[in-house]
């Protein structure tokens, strides 16, 4: 299996294909629930010599198997959010390194080093359990900005304007769940004076989905639409990943993501899991996360989406049939 070093310093579709060929059969190898999944499908791994034959994972196996490199221990997992009721995923982490250089490599690619920002975290509903991966991220991202004022915030709003406010000559983001940003927005209009919102300029504002219930239902764009004339501001950003991955994709604005070199999006065919829609067309989203290397690269989720024309994608919703997890982006 090759080093991180090749992973993290992918240049080329041809490089990329190299080392999805050869994480693909390393994975089958060494990763029994792929395996048997791969074998159940009477796949000849041999034969895999294209992205589109690499079978995906159905992502709910992460529900009720551990998905792990048999040559490693975890004793970190990380958990998908949800009630109690449900049965939640757990994704379990044999190598932190691996995350955290993720972590930081995509944040430095789409947005720049963390070491020039102050980083603020609005996500009641992650901080209110245990593993969770976004928190983790923010976490990280916190540790290697090291500035004093970083910190996380539940419902107190107050704390969170009054902070803003200090802090509206630097270069400040503020990571959120959906919900949280749209309460603390309706603070800072329904108790503050318009004249007051002076700390928008510098901020940057990355949402990471989740409504939970929380708010009426409403499209992405609309959910952007709303942000941007809350925070004074024509660009919204977002952040794409979920449990069962090492890796994030960003939205710089536009509501259209980019992966980092290592991450793919393909989309699937919803009836036909090994047909693959063109450029435009929605679909099923498979997501190929080569920093997934200890556990699976390849995971066949329940998001609906599409490859835009730049070679961005969209996250359109979640396929009807499957269960509400509570980091889904909003139907759009």
């Amino acid at each position: 299996m090759r080093t991180l070093e090749h992973i993290f310093n992918i240049h080329t579709e041809q490089d990329f294909l190299n080392v999805a060929l050869e994480t693909f059969r390393y994975q089958y190898e060494n990763v029994d629930i792929y395996k048997s999944f791969v074998d159940y499908l009477k796949i000849d791994p041999n034969q895999v010599d294209e992205l589109t034959k690499i079978p995906f994972l159905p992502i709910e196996m992460f529900k009720n198997h551990q998905i792990l490199d048999k040559n490693v221990t975890a004793d970190l997992f990380f958990q998908s959010s949800g009630t109690t009721q449900m049965n939640l995923s757990k994704h379990y982490i044999a190598d932190e390194s691996i995350y955290q250089e993720s972590i930081y490599k995509s944040f430095e690619q789409f947005i720049g080093k963390p070491e020039d920002f102050i980083f603020l975290g609005l996500l009641p509903s992650y901080l209110e359990r245990q593993n969770s991966s976004l928190i983790y991220m923010v976490d990280y991202l916190m540790k290697k900005s090291a500035k004093p004022e970083n910190g996380y915030f539940l419902y107190n709003h107050s704390d969170l304007f009054e902070l803003l406010n200090t802090l509206k000559d630097k270069k400040v983001i503020l990571f959120g769940v959906s919900f949280a940003l749209l309460d603390f927005l309706d603070y800072c209009h329904s108790e503050r004076n318009e004249e007051s919102l002076t700390f928008l300029d510098n901020l940057i504002v990355i949402e990471t989905g989740g409504m939970k219930g929380r708010k009426e239902e409403m499209t992405k764009d609309e959910l952007l639409k709303i942000l941007q004339d809350g925070f004074k501001t024509d660009k919204i950003y977002s952040e794409y990943s979920m449990t069962e991955l090492l890796s994030q994709a960003y939205s710089l604005g536009d509501n259209e993501y980019q992966c980092p070199n290592w991450m793919r999006i393909m989309v699937r065919n919803a009836e036909d899991p090994f047909s693959y829609e063109k450029t435009g067309r929605t679909g099923a989203v498979n997501i190929i996360d080569l920093a997934n290397i200890h556990s699976c690269s390849f995971i066949a989720t329940q998001d609906l989406g599409k490859i835009l024309e730049n070679e961005k994608f969209q996250i359109l919703g979640r396929i009807d049939h499957s269960d509400i997890r509570g980091c889904s982006l909003l139907v759009s």
